[in-house]
């Protein structure tokens, strides 16, 4: 089975993950802590706590992957906080399988239930200090959720403006993507390298690969969205292309449409992606995306950004072998997985 070593270890820290979680929301009132629990347990592939968990266990043993616990289940808390409310704002009606908080509970609760995730990130990560984590140590792990929380904030404005406008380019949209899906994952590696005690610069290193297995992931993510199966995916076929979402594979498109074919043909393609567009032109502009290399072009401008968190991981010391490997392995899952 394709993954299996990577799967077990993910399974692994999801269960971590979940029991701390779970430990953390034995609040009331009831319809709060169910709101908020809410996606934990639709599953989810728990890729950012996965990263904290293999990095730390990389440069510092299992003494430090045990002072990640809480630091993991932060970034994942404040993952699924943003999933909330972004589910609110794009109006979606499933995630993972499952109704949306919004739609299970309603708008208000759903918006409380991200309001009370967003603040129990940054509780957890100050009870890292119990698990033998100095308070400069939590500090960084602050800084680090913090700018991610605000870059998250802008990558989402940025993605909400392009569905708006046609004027937006290949290189904008990487700026957004680095910004709304690899903040959180450079945040997840930062505050690995935190737990284990790494300094500044292997701390910054490895929030670089956590950008550069983002911008892969979300690459993919978007592929997935216009070419994935359903039953896999668990979205809508076409749901990026209906909602107008100005992903690479749409703007590279366009971009070689207008220099090959002319602006009337660029023109007629804009007409095919967004609300007002047909099942069947929503199938042709799947079509010319393939037919004018977007697709191939976007595969490839995934695996680029793999490869480069790869050469990260090759130069950096590693006190356990097995976890750089697994980190490596990820590094190519995100752009090779169906789901």
């Amino acid at each position: 089975m394709p993954w299996e070593r990577l799967t077990s270890e993910a399974l692994k820290y999801a269960r971590v993950v979940d029991h701390y979680v779970y430990d953390s929301l034995g609040i009331s009132p009831d319809r709060l802590r169910e709101s908020s629990l809410h996606l934990f347990r639709a599953g989810g592939k728990r890729v950012r706590p996965l990263i904290a968990f293999l990095t730390a266990r990389m440069l510092g043993g299992v003494e430090a992957e045990s002072r990640a616990v809480p630091l993991a289940s932060s970034i994942e808390v404040a993952h699924t906080f943003t999933l909330i409310h972004d589910d609110i704002m794009d109006q979606d009606d499933y995630r993972r399988g499952v109704p949306t908080v919004h739609k299970s509970y309603g708008v208000d609760w759903a918006i409380l239930a991200g309001d009370l995730l967003h603040a129990l990130a940054y509780k957890m990560v100050t009870e890292s200090v119990e698990r033998g984590l100095t308070v400069e140590g939590v500090y960084r792990a602050l800084r680090a959720l913090s700018v991610a929380a605000v870059n998250v904030s802008r990558g989402q404005a940025y993605d909400m403006q392009f569905e708006e406008t046609w004027d937006v380019t290949p290189q904008d949209y990487l700026d957004m993507v680095r910004l709304k899906t690899g903040a959180l994952m450079e945040a997840a590696a930062r505050m690995g390298a935190v737990a284990a005690g790494a300094g500044y610069e292997v701390e910054a290193l490895m929030g670089e690969y956590g950008v550069f297995v983002g911008v892969a992931f979300q690459i993919r993510d978007d592929i997935l969205g216009i070419y994935g199966d359903p039953k896999v995916t668990g979205k809508p076929v076409y749901n990026d292309l209906r909602r107008g979402k100005k992903t690479i594979l749409v703007l590279k498109a366009l971009e070689v449409l207008a220099r090959e074919k002319g602006a009337e043909a660029a023109e007629e393609f804009k007409s095919m992606v967004g609300p007002q567009a047909s099942e069947e032109e929503l199938r042709r502009a799947a079509e010319i995306i393939q037919e004018t290399g977007a697709l191939s072009y976007a595969e490839k401008l995934a695996k680029s950004y793999s490869e480069r968190a790869r050469r990260i991981l090759a130069k950096l010391p590693a006190v356990d072998e097995e976890a750089r490997s697994l980190l490596d392995e990820l590094a190519v899952f995100v752009v090779e997985r169906e789901k």
